[in-house]
């Protein structure tokens, strides 16, 4: 079974390469088409994540409509966003950061296993709002990443995620990482604020791009927004008219 599961990892990884585009459309589909074992509840054969699962631990949720928090049925922003609104006017996410995400997310993201994208992508798409707001915006922007993260990493996993929701509409040189940062993770709030000054910035030359136009920046998990609202910050002094983050997973 290991073997299989190995095997499975690799074709992910193939049917993720922007080579595989080119690809004839038969020997996508053939390719597609072959099973493999659900990571979660480990039935054979499945996608990477089988539909029961996905049904289980992805069940739509009522959820603020600033910072994707949970909220009581008609309630529509949480109490937070209300005394002090964010840069944003949307937020939607798929899922909140727990069992099975959190691992699944710390594959992607950690262990080198870019083939989650066609789960994530598929997922994202799958939950309410998300095909609206990216058929209306101009740009889908993957929240950059400092050089020295690209490198340690080896690979971009939100710019990866934006070119599976929209190709055509992804721009990674519009909005820039200029400034590497420590991991927001180890920070309490006021550090995180502190610790993101000046870190995202618009290229020069292109700021005329952003002016009047709707922009869905995505990231893969929310914690407490700040790097999505410093982001958000940027694009909205630079004119952005309508600001929507998007994200895998938002922690509690």
């Amino acid at each position: 079974m290991g073997r299989q599961k190995k095997a499975a990892r690799i074709l992910d990884t193939i049917m993720t390469n922007p080579f595989f585009a080119k690809v004839s459309p038969a020997w996508q589909r053939l390719l597609a088409g072959i099973p493999s074992q659900c990571e979660v509840c480990h039935a054979w054969p499945a996608q990477r994540l089988c539909e029961d699962c996905v049904a289980r631990f992805a069940r739509p949720r009522l959820r603020c409509r600033s910072c994707a928090l949970p909220v009581p049925v008609g309630v529509t922003h949480c109490p937070q966003c209300v005394r002090q609104p964010p840069p944003l006017d949307a937020c939607i996410a798929a899922v909140d950061y727990g069992f099975p995400w959190e691992r699944i997310l710390s594959a992607y993201k950690f262990h080198g296993d870019p083939g989650w994208v066609r789960t994530l992508a598929l997922l994202l798409r799958s939950t309410p709002w998300v095909e609206p707001a990216l058929e209306a915006a101009d740009w889908l922007l993957p929240l950059p990443l400092s050089a020295q993260r690209l490198r340690n990493r080896g690979f971009h996993q939100t710019l990866l995620l934006a070119r599976a929701l929209a190709p055509e509409k992804t721009d990674a040189q519009l909005l820039l990482r200029v400034r590497d940062t420590p991991a927001q993770s180890s920070l309490g709030r006021a550090q995180r604020l502190e610790n993101l000054q000046g870190a995202f910035a618009l290229a020069p030359q292109r700021l005329l791009e952003v002016q009047g136009k709707r922009i869905v920046l995505l990231d893969d998990v929310m914690t407490t927004g700040t790097t999505l609202h410093t982001a958000a910050q940027v694009l909205r002094e630079a004119g952005a008219a309508h600001i929507t983050a998007l994200v895998v997973a938002r922690t509690s």
